[in-house]
Formats: structure tokens, sequence, C-alpha cells
């Protein structure tokens, strides 16, 4: 089964467009940053890393403190919206 996760390319397309979806709706970077912050935690916890890059993600994510965690899901916001 292909999911979005598969690929690092498809994952970054896939959450910027939910990113560009979202400002659409009227969100703000806070709010999107911690639904960003919500989907790691859900992906932490529920999802087996599917690539190399994710592996890297679940590692940094797992040594870091919340404060360092919420930095990743904005960064991460950041980097899908360049994408």
């Amino acid at each position: 089964m292909s999911t979005v996760l598969n690929s690092f390319d498809t994952w970054k397309k896939f959450l910027g467009e939910r990113v560009t979806a979202a400002k659409n709706m009227g969100l703000n970077e806070e709010t999107i940053s911690k639904l960003a912050f919500e989907i790691g935690e859900f992906l932490d916890n529920k999802v087996d890393p599917k690539n190399d890059e994710e592996r890297v993600l679940k590692e940094l994510w797992d040594i870091g403190d919340e404060s360092e965690r919420k930095t990743i899901a904005r960064m991460m916001v950041k980097l899908a919206e360049n994408k």
C-alpha cells in the first residue's frame, strides 16, 4: 500500500498543499505550527519511518524536548511551503 509517507518529497508536497489550504481557510502561522506539532506527535507514536529522512526526523524528535519538537514542526512547515 502506497502512502504519502513512502517518499519524503511526496510528503513535503502533501504537507505544503495542506499548509496552503490552512492559510486559505484563514489559519495563522501559530495555529498551523501547533497542528504540525500535533501531527508530529501522532507520527512519532503511531507510524514507523518509511525512508531515511523520516528516520532522521524521528531520531531528532525523540531526543528533543517539547520546545525543540515545536521548532522542528515549524521548520517542517517552512520546508513544505518552499517546495
